[in-house]
């Protein structure tokens, strides 16, 4: 889709393909009611700016919207985006499924990571590092993570556009 195209959407329907980017409704809503965009780079902006003034209930829904990083999911972005996990040694497959369930045990949430382009074993090393950190500061590291991946999905609606 082009940015024409999806600044043309009515807004139920770019809110739909929002929520396929960030499951929170605030932030879809926040987003396709700011159209139309100049430029791709705009829709990234209001796509952060949505993000930053978030509440923290509506970052619980957004993180909702991701499965555990090393579980398979009918997603399409989730599946693309932790491809290379699913081929990780059973050692790996585990040591995740262990890190997530200490993660979700500290933390209250699902351990978020962009994981595009990353490896299992750099996942897990990162996953281990960020069980150290206090809760207020994981809170803000999951934000910026959250924020990559939804440019990175929005680039990919937009992808015409963005090349």
């Amino acid at each position: 889709m082009t940015l024409a195209e999806f600044n043309g959407l009515d807004a139920d329907a770019a809110r739909d393909v929002l929520r396929g980017v960030c499951a929170s409704p605030a932030w879809a809503a926040t987003v396709s009611a700011a159209r139309p965009y100049a430029s791709v780079h705009d829709a990234y902006a209001a796509a952060d700016s949505a993000l930053a003034a978030l509440p923290e209930d509506e970052v619980d829904l957004a993180l909702a919207g991701h499965p555990r990083i090393g579980e398979r999911s009918t997603h399409a972005s989730s599946v693309r985006e932790q491809a290379a996990v699913l081929t990780a040694d059973a050692g790996t497959r585990t040591a995740l499924a262990e890190g997530n369930a200490e993660y979700e045990q500290r933390f209250g949430h699902v351990y978020l990571v962009a994981a595009a382009g990353r490896g299992p074993d750099e996942l897990l090393a990162v996953l281990r590092a960020r069980l150290d950190n206090p809760p207020d500061v994981e809170r803000r590291v999951l934000r910026g993570e959250l924020a990559t991946i939804n440019r990175l999905r929005l680039r990919s609606i937009l992808e015409t556009e963005a090349k």
